[in-house]
């Protein structure tokens, strides 16, 4: 990034403030909406814009009827369970965690506040919710369970010859962890070994990528926020090695993985700022089903392909969503 972290979130914060001072009767009517994240990337952020835009489209304009509020805690679990504190104690009318430790850290924060998380891989076994159908307490939102068999198909066509796949994640992630096990499983059903390197923080993600050359054909990063906002540091390896890097997101593809079957995560964004406008109106969270991410593109990126010593087959580029780099 070219200025600092700290300085960036500030600069998102300031993009969402009020822009214009509101009369007594426009205060009396404004909603405040709270969102916070575990860390900046382009998949997270596009989420958190795709939220303000259907909250938009619902009616309720920022600077108008709308007052947003974002933090992100910067790949810090502390910070984010500090962000999560101080959301509860200013009371907005919603608060919208995206990532599954910052919706943890919210859940925990708040028993009466309206919860409505996004871009979370499982809410029942984050404990997020007690059924997808009816999630009970103050707490609902969307999920975003990657078509983790999807892409063991893709890497297969990709590389046929492929008998191991490396996964880069932080166990620390909830997520990271259920997806490495879906992981394994759908590549079981391929005959194909999983080889895990750990990345408990973003500086980690370079040499555990370089952990893998050698030992796996080709190496998968999922929706894992640790290592996706490190993402660049990661690629260059892979170009470096020429070992095949494909990740669980299409915003990544974008930044250099080769290819992927994923989400558009400003409109996973939509699909959740439609239900904090249901909570607005004054629906219960309790009362409304989690939902699912829908819709998935395929998204490939033959010059990164090259880079990383592989062709991607023409019936695989025909077919995509989005060919990068065209």
């Amino acid at each position: 990034m070219t200025f600092p972290r700290l300085l960036c979130a500030a600069v998102a914060l300031a993009a969402f403030a009020t822009p214009v001072a509101l009369s007594g009767a426009a205060l009396a009517q404004t909603k405040t909406v709270a969102i916070t994240a575990i860390v900046q990337h382009p998949a997270l952020d596009a989420t958190r814009d795709g939220v303000v835009e259907a909250l938009k489209e619902a009616g309720w304009t920022s600077g108008q009827n709308l007052k947003v509020e974002y933090q992100s805690a910067q790949g810090n679990p502390a910070t984010a369970a500090q962000i999560a504190r101080q959301f509860a104690g200013s009371k907005p009318d919603v608060i919208v965690p995206i990532s599954t430790p910052s919706a943890q850290a919210v859940a925990a924060a708040t028993r009466d506040i309206p919860v409505v998380f996004t871009a979370v891989t499982d809410p029942v076994s984050a404990q997020l919710v007690k059924a997808m159908d009816k999630p009970g307490a103050n707490v609902t939102g969307l999920s975003d369970m990657a078509p983790v068999g999807e892409h063991v198909a893709l890497i297969r066509e990709v590389l046929p010859n492929a008998k191991r796949i490396g996964v880069l994640y932080n166990p620390g992630e909830p997520n990271s962890v259920i997806l490495v096990k879906v992981l394994k499983d759908e590549a079981a059903k391929a005959g194909l070994s999983v080889v895990e390197a750990s990345v408990p923080k973003s500086a980690d993600a370079q040499p555990a990528m370089r952990s893998l050359i050698g030992k796996a054909d080709a190496v998968y990063v999922p929706t894992d926020n640790t290592v996706v906002s490190a993402l660049e540091s990661v690629i260059g390896v892979a170009q470096q090695a020429k070992l095949p890097l494909f990740s669980a997101d299409t915003d990544s593809v974008t930044r250099g993985a080769i290819a992927t079957v994923g989400f558009d995560y400003f409109q996973v964004g939509k699909q959740t700022g439609a239900v904090v406008a249901r909570v607005l109106k004054g629906e219960k969270p309790g009362d409304i089903a989690v939902g699912q991410a829908k819709g998935t593109d395929l998204f490939v990126n033959p010059k990164s392909a090259v880079a990383m010593g592989v062709t991607i087959p023409e019936a695989v580029v025909k077919r995509a969503t989005k060919v990068v780099g065209q």
